[in-house]
């Protein structure tokens, strides 16, 4: 997985970059076709805000938070990601479950 930061108007310190890299393994344990994450980190204001977008396998997810505070931005936004990334799994997973061929038994039973 590629993890590029970002900072629009704010600099993004080895502390941040650690506590975003910590937090996106927990998106990767649950899926682990994450091909790159892009993640912007911007300051307007008092606004934190903070997105992200991964790409995995045929698709772009793109997720953001605003806060006050930059960490709880981050959490929220993992928070988020994880909800997303476990969504578009079992979609995926369900869809390739759809495609199970007919069995004889299945086919006696309709017909009758």
């Amino acid at each position: 997985m590629n993890l590029h930061i970002t900072g629009h108007h704010v600099q993004v310190t080895p502390a941040i970059r650690e506590y975003v890299s910590s937090k996106m393994e927990r998106v990767t344990k649950h899926f682990d076709h994450v091909i790159d994450v892009n993640v912007i980190m911007s300051i307007e204001k008092l606004r934190q805000k903070i997105e992200a977008t991964v790409h995995v396998r045929g698709k772009d997810i793109f997720c953001e938070s605003i806060e006050e505070d930059m960490y709880a931005a981050i959490d929220t936004l993992i928070d988020k990601l994880d909800r997303t990334i476990i969504k578009h799994k079992e979609k995926s997973l369900g869809h390739r479950h759809d495609e199970v061929p007919l069995t004889p038994e299945s086919t006696q039973s309709s017909s009758e």
